[in-house]
């Protein structure tokens, strides 16, 4: 049935006169008046008695039914109307999160897996990051959102503090740094460790951060943008590495050592976004993670 034709009827019932129910359509008289007798002869009965205009016992009828059709027709259309203006502004594709290593922990399955929960209609894309991408995957558009460490320096990037931890490095088994598992070391300790190298486009915030912002410590022949690299050289006795206390949770290497850096000063994790991101979704996100971050974050810290 064509929706014209029952909203013309219930023009003309709720006016009682064909010529305003017309001029609030924004329709000619005859027009109306077609759209009245087409609907008539579909049903194959009277609906509106003409002088004076009122309904016949089937229009009233019908009155209740067309109301309801077109609610439910203009409810519709202004579900359509949302969904096209969230496809424009970028609600149509999924959320992109980025992880830099085990990201913030147990935080980080926790943010994701309610989102998932909050915005089941979203699809989430997971992509991990390396050492280098700390600040360009969201710059050059790549994620949406991103666990990294330590805070970056940029304008273009908003970053919220989620986890707070102490610093640990790791050491080969063979590495008489290794003895101290139990309790720690000072900076000054593994000042000539051979950590790791980073390419030169590394952010300088990551390096300083990887380093113990220390500029002339020795490095290693190695090169690493991942912390399964990282691990790889450690195990076979060739760097160090350095991290959070729980990136020994989950990267339990056989032939690892983790260490407590006891003077280094605790470092965070952060989930960062573009500043000035327009995306609904990314909004959703990051306030259900600072919401977590606030359960989560001192349970973490606190972690064996």
């Amino acid at each position: 049935m064509d929706l014209r034709l029952l909203s013309s009827f219930l023009a003309v019932v709720e006016e009682g006169h064909f010529g305003r129910a017309a001029a609030r359509l924004f329709l000619s008289p005859p027009a109306v008046t077609q759209h009245v007798q087409r609907l008539e002869s579909e049903l194959g009965t009277r609906l509106v008695h003409r002088n004076p205009v009122s309904p016949t016992p089937a229009g009233a009828r019908l009155v209740g039914h067309a109301r309801t059709l077109l609610a439910a027709a203009n409810a519709a259309m202004d579900d359509m109307v949302e969904a096209v203006r969230e496809e424009k502004a970028g609600g149509g594709r999924p959320l992109r999160v980025g992880i830099m290593g085990h990201g913030s922990a147990e935080l980080t399955p926790a943010s994701i897996s309610a989102y998932r929960r909050a915005r089941p209609d979203v699809r989430v894309e997971l992509r991990q990051l390396n050492f280098t991408e700390h600040v360009s995957a969201l710059v050059e558009d790549r994620v949406d959102v991103a666990f990294v460490r330590p805070g970056p320096d940029d304008e273009r990037i908003a970053a919220d503090v989620l986890t707070t931890e102490q610093r640990i490095v790791a050491v080969p088994e063979s590495s008489p740094i290794a003895d101290a598992r139990g309790h720690g070391v000072t900076v000054a300790d593994i000042a000539e460790l051979p950590f790791f190298r980073l390419p030169r486009h590394t952010p300088r915030p990551f390096t300083e951060y990887l380093y113990f912002n220390q500029e002339a410590r020795r490095r290693g022949t190695d090169y690493a943008v991942t912390p399964q690299e990282v691990l790889t050289g450690v195990v076979n006795g060739r760097v160090a590495g350095s991290g959070l206390k729980s990136f020994a949770r989950y990267y339990a290497w056989p032939g690892a050592v983790f260490v407590p850096v006891l003077d280094a000063p605790w470092q965070s994790s952060y989930l960062a976004v573009r500043a000035r991101d327009g995306n609904p979704e990314v909004h959703v996100f990051r306030a259900l993670t600072i919401a977590l971050a606030r359960e989560l974050g001192p349970r973490i810290s606190r972690a064996g």
